[in-house]
């Protein structure tokens, strides 16, 4: 019963977090997060996912080492981190803002999407302040783990 549950239910939640993933791609949120995450949960069970997946592992690797060389390029991600989470908060509590049109769209006084902008924007802040936090740990040169 365990090893049909975990076929199944793997095979389930990495076809949602597909279609979700698809679907966050043209809305606010971390939608290639979600398709990624669909995808390895998919990769034991498909031949396609993995082939998708082995040279996205790599190239995320390598783009994780790079991240984390020099201090600059920690503290310009941080910023952007905290760019995001601010930005989401900001969203949340959406401030009155002028009216205004862009390409026949009316804006203001409300910023569009409400709160569920705001939670994408925090969501994907938190999601990225957790990935930098890991490559730090991972990668960053004279880290305890950085010679793994």
């Amino acid at each position: 019963m365990t090893s049909w549950f975990r076929r199944t239910g793997s095979e389930v939640l990495g076809w949602v977090l597909v279609a979700v993933g698809l679907a966050l791609l043209v809305l606010p949120g971390p939608g290639l997060l979600a398709l990624v995450a669909g995808i390895a949960l998919l990769a034991p069970h498909y031949h396609w996912a993995r082939r998708i997946l082995d040279p996205l592992h790599d190239h995320a690797v390598e783009a994780a080492q790079k991240s984390v060389e020099t201090r600059a390029r920690v503290l310009v991600s941080l910023a952007g981190v905290l760019w995001l989470v601010l930005l989401g908060v900001v969203w949340l509590l959406s401030p009155p803002i002028p009216e205004f049109s862009v390409w026949g769209l009316e804006i203001g006084p409300r910023l569009p999407g409400g709160g569920a902008t705001g939670i994408g924007l925090i969501a994907s802040g938190g999601a990225g302040g957790a990935l930098l936090a890991y490559s730090v740990k991972r990668w960053y040169p004279g880290s305890a783990s950085s010679d793994r």
